[in-house]
């Protein structure tokens, strides 16, 4: 076998591959045989026919048709391993040239693994910064959970405080009701921030049978990117007035919460509130390491297919938590007034940081030989399929062996991470 290289832009090389019959035979003969066991070759149970009876038979051409594939995987194979380079993703081929008894002779063009010389790691510092529990921290999460466990009860007079208004809702948008901007018995808690500003401002005062008409300014990052920035005009009418009564912060309080008393409650807030504000900060701190570590290494040319397999990640990831809400991909995009290929496009910058990311963990793994056994794999599964007992539709998901192995990089990832922490220390 023999081939020649083209370099190509983008990160591509051409390769034009040539395998001399000699060298094809062998899948010339398999070919044969799986032909056999699928056509009835008289005098011959399935399989057993002999090569030169299959050829005569059902015809060289046909043979080599079948063969072709298996053929032109070895021979580009064959050909990278030669040329000592890394590919990404599936290579585009196009015979030249296929005919019994002659060479067979193909291109394929395939995208190149980006060349990245890693930054200095042990030079990197970064200030991992624990922020510590202050009482207040403490207080705020007791008064969120005596909100929880509030009682609520109708008043008379006006809301006030932390009271809540049940409400009926109306929308509108230049005097056009907002679709789905209208609401039956909708709660507003005056304690808690209303995702429109100024909304609680306005219905605070207000009592049973009151009605009031305001406009106030969507936020500009509203998910409903028809409102988002816009003035809408909202019309209430309010339907009761419920006071909150919170229970007070005592010992049966907190025994009603299965702790001893009230002073092992606070002791266990700021035990919890400690591990949350430390794992807070380590996330940070891996966060700003790898980014510094990206910043500051080099990187080849960054291959399409790369780009947009990072791309396809973000467009499934945004679909998936917009289905969370209710929302779907469609909707979306109506919202924002944007065509499926014009917010991919958008996704590029992201996207080029993410690959760079990516590779930077791979060649870390790389360099210092972190990998992740198949043992461990099978762990991390049996875990979400422990997670995820009762959604049947992820646990078939779980099967796949695309999924297993996105499993197998996410761990890798995880251990360069760590290494790097190491290194950086």
């Amino acid at each position: 076998m023999s081939h020649t290289t083209k370099k190509l832009e983008k990160s591509q090389i051409e390769l034009t591959i040539t395998v001399p019959p000699a060298e094809y035979q062998k899948h010339l003969e398999k070919a044969a045989q799986r032909i056999s066991e699928r056509a009835a070759i008289k005098g011959f149970r399935p399989g057993k026919a002999p090569y030169e009876i299959i050829k005569k038979e059902i015809g060289e051409m046909k043979i080599m048709q079948e063969a072709l594939e298996t053929i032109m995987q070895s021979g580009f194979f064959e050909a990278i391993k030669s040329e000592g380079v890394e590919t990404v993703g599936m290579p585009q081929i196009s015979v030249e040239k296929m005919a019994p008894g002659n060479d067979v002779v193909f291109k394929a063009t395939v995208a190149l693994m980006p060349k990245v010389g890693l930054a200095d790691i042990k030079k990197v510092k970064i200030k991992k910064e624990t922020k510590p529990v202050e009482d207040k921290d403490i207080e705020k999460t007791l008064d969120s959970l005596r909100e929880m466990r509030a009682k609520e009860a109708i008043k008379t007079g006006a809301a006030i405080g932390n009271d809540m208004l049940l409400i009926d809702l109306e929308m509108f948008l230049d005097k056009i009701p907002v679709e789905g901007g209208q609401a039956k018995d909708y709660r507003v808690y005056l304690g808690e921030d209303h995702y429109v500003p100024g909304f609680n401002q306005q219905v605070a005062g207000l009592q049973k049978g009151d009605e009031k008409e305001f406009a106030l300014d969507f936020p500009p990052t509203h998910y409903q990117k028809n409102l988002a920035g816009k003035k809408v005009n909202f019309k209430v009418k309010v339907k009761d007035v419920f006071e909150r009564q919170l229970p007070p912060a005592d010992d049966e309080f907190a025994k009603n919460l299965g702790q001893e008393n009230f002073v092992k409650l606070q002791e266990l807030l700021r035990k919890n509130l400690t591990e949350e504000a430390e794992k807070h900060a380590e996330q940070k701190y891996e966060i700003e390491l790898l980014d510094t570590v990206v910043a500051q290494s080099e990187f080849g040319e960054i291959p399409e297919v790369l780009l947009n397999a990072e791309r396809q990640k973000m467009f499934y990831e945004l679909k998936t938590d917009l289905e969370h809400h209710g929302i779907t991909i469609e909707q979306y995009l109506e919202d924002i007034k944007k065509t499926e290929q014009e917010m991919f496009e958008g996704f590029r910058a992201q996207a080029e940081k993410r690959a760079k990311a990516a590779l930077v963990s791979r060649q870390i793994a790389k360099e210092n030989n972190i990998k992740v056994e198949n043992e461990e794999i099978d762990e991390e599964i049996k875990t979400m399929e422990r997670m995820y007992k009762d959604n049947k539709e992820y646990l078939e998901r779980l099967k796949l062996p695309e999924v297993r192995g996105a499993i197998a990089v996410s761990l890798q990832n995880k251990k360069a991470i760590q290494w790097m922490k190491g290194a950086a220390a």
